[in-house]
């Protein structure tokens, strides 16, 4: 472990060169009741100590408490650079779960609600040493965005131990009193185009909304480059709008489309210029030319169908729980993936750090982004009959996860909740109209890619541009008979489980894709047949029958498998799952991400060429 744990630039859609990482010693202290603002931890030294980014329930936190934590402090000292003189500091949080509040010097900075997602507090015009104080509060009551985080005391089913407070990136960076918001870049295939869009911060609060005065005379440039140099450039004003727009074309002889076979990423970057043409901001970036688009069952990447083989992946680690220990260990998951015939992921129940799609972006893996929704059903709770009620907060978080994550050309579609089963009646829902909000969220804020208003069970919005469900079932035949319905337009449907009790709308023809299947629990040190070794779902559990040697473990992978590349209707699949994750044992890997089965055979299984491509 390095001497500053997870070293490595945090936000890699928009470097810029000045910055401080404040991971590492911090102080800190539980607070169980929740009293800790009366009791003056905000004023005092802290009692222990934990190593950021890392949650304190995880052992590289160096706390390794997975009791119920109710709120947790941390306190750090903060130098700010001389050489930062005369611009603002802001200090950014790339996710702390769930319920933040920051001090700095005494004085509240900013306030955060949501696990998910990154914020930031404007410091002003500092130098020297400050004090920075974090509250976190993380109740194990009432509707909250948890992901796979468990609400018992231990791991049951398909939930994990918790994560509570800080658990990415801390780290700080001077900008400008007027300076560059994170690009939006949007790729235009058809025109052979990149479309940027610049928003401009404008400094004096969190919200970079305050006066900056007059900026007659400023312009904004962007430049794309490629290893043989410069490809285009534009200026424009950046004088009249708050986001300025770039039109910067790619010359037919300079046109790579990024894709797996060929993740090809062109330079960007981005400056803004005073009218005395010095420069005030830059910054650098990056950009595929990729197109997502639909033609009746296919989803289409730059015009031809590629089936997306994809592994449904949670992004837990053994020893940093939903923080990877290293950039590295984020890095090797999306080549684990690769190397067993995956060809992308869906990112599932957690918006995962953006430095993993920075990889993936490298590598070419097609990726689903998605939120950690599970926790809007409160377990034994309902009201009205509703028991999932999700709360604002879900769709707040979710357009901070899109606005972080636009930008990243791995990223091929959107999906907002999972599995949010709850019957339909003739009453309007909660569930209803947040998941419609979640849905009009991700098309306003990107129209170039397909959205799924949930995947699996409750379809609540009619217009979803693809469906989809969730089907476990491991005889490869009886499998094959219950895919057979897309053909007739009955595609496969999830219910309210063990019963016929109808959760979605119904089907609009959309393109399709069986979202979660196979999930085959296989434990190479013992067979099905030991009745010695403990199956209860809070040891050992996977889907069906475990196989009683390896090889029945690939005659059934590639048997399902086999019915999905074989429909000429299925533009894709998520096979279950990438690795172990604690008791769930029916990963490709070992949680620990070593091999226990013979990957070379499950990728073979996977690169027979797919139907729909053949079409």
């Amino acid at each position: 472990m390095p001497t500053t744990p997870r070293p490595e630039y945090p936000r890699p859609s928009m470097v810029r060169t000045d910055w401080v990482n404040l991971n590492g010693t911090w102080g800190f202290e539980v607070d169980r009741g929740d009293s800790g603002l009366e009791r003056g931890l905000r004023e005092r030294d802290l009692t222990g100590t934990i190593t950021v980014p890392f949650a304190p329930e995880s052992e590289l936190s160096g706390v390794g408490d997975t009791d119920f934590l109710a709120a947790v402090w941390y306190r750090r000292e903060l130098t700010i650079p001389a050489a930062w003189a005369g611009r603002r500091t802001l200090l950014h949080f790339g996710a702390v779960d769930h319920d933040a509040t920051v001090w700095v010097d005494g004085e509240e900075v900013v306030r955060h609600r949501g696990g998910f997602t990154p914020f930031t507090a404007d410091l002003g015009h500092r130098t020297g040493t400050v004090t920075v104080v974090v509250r976190a509060r993380d109740d194990r009551y009432g509707p909250q965005a948890r992901g796979k985080q468990s609400t018992r005391y231990g791991n049951y089913e398909c939930l994990y131990t918790r994560t509570t407070g800080i658990w990415q990136t801390v780290w700080a960076e001077p900008v400008p009193d007027v300076s560059l918001g994170r690009p939006r870049i949007t790729p235009d295939v058809a025109g052979s185009t990149f479309h940027l869009e610049q928003p401009l911060r404008r400094g004096g609060g969190p919200a970079g909304t305050g006066a900056a005065g007059d900026r007659a005379g400023w312009t904004l440039t962007a430049s794309v480059r490629d290893d043989a140099g410069q490809v285009a450039s534009a200026t424009v004003r950046a004088d009249l709008d708050l986001s300025p727009r770039l039109v910067l074309p790619v010359p037919a002889d300079r046109v790579r489309l990024w894709g797996p076979e060929d993740p090809h990423l062109y330079d960007v970057t981005v400056t803004l210029t005073d009218a005395d043409g010095a420069v005030v901001d830059t910054v650098e970036t990056y950009a595929g030319l990729r197109s997502v688009s639909i033609d009746g069952k296919a989803v289409l990447l730059n015009g031809r169908p590629v089936f997306q083989r994809l592994v449904l992946d949670q992004g837990y680690y053994p020893d940093g729980l939903m923080t990877a220990p290293t950039d590295e260990a984020l890095r090797r998951d999306v080549e684990l993936g690769l190397a067993a015939g995956f060809n992308g992921a869906r990112l599932h129940q957690k918006v995962f750090e953006e430095r993993f799609l920075f990889h993936a972006d490298r590598l070419g893996y097609l990726v689903w982004g998605e939120f950690g929704d599970w926790g809007a059903a409160e377990e034994g709770s309902s009201h009205r009959g509703e028991y999932q009620q999700p709360t604002p907060n879900f769709v707040a978080q979710w357009l901070e996860a899109l606005e972080r994550d636009y930008s990243h050309p791995s990223i091929v579609g959107w999906c907002g909740l999972n599995e949010t089963h709850q019957p339909l009646t003739d009453r309007g829902q909660v569930l209803d109209d947040v998941t419609r909000a979640m849905f009009l969220a991700a098309k306003a804020m990107d129209t170039s890619r397909p959205v799924l208003d949930a995947s699996g069970y409750s379809h609540r919005v009619l217009e979803s541009d693809v469906w989809d469900s969730h089907n476990y079932t491991q005889d490869p035949a009886q499998f094959a008979r219950e895919m057979a319905g897309l053909a007739k337009g009955e595609p496969d449907t999830n219910f309210v489980h063990g019963t016929s009790t109808v959760i979605s709308l119904p089907y609009q023809g959309q393109p399709w894709f069986c979202s979660e299947f196979g999930g085959i629990w296989w434990r190479p040190d013992t067979a099905a047949s030991d009745s010695s070794v403990d199956r209860g779902a809070e040891s050992s559990w996977g889907y069906g029958e475990a196989p009683r040697s390896e090889e029945e473990f690939h005659h059934r992978f590639e048997g399902l498998t086999g019915v999905l590349l074989g429909d000429p209707l299925m533009f894709g699949y998520c096979y279950t799952q990438l690795t172990d994750v604690f008791q769930e044992q029916n990963g490709v890997y070992s949680f620990d991400r070593s091999q226990k089965l013979d990957v070379a055979r499950v990728r073979a299984a996977q690169l027979r060429p797919a139907a729909i491509e053949e079409a």
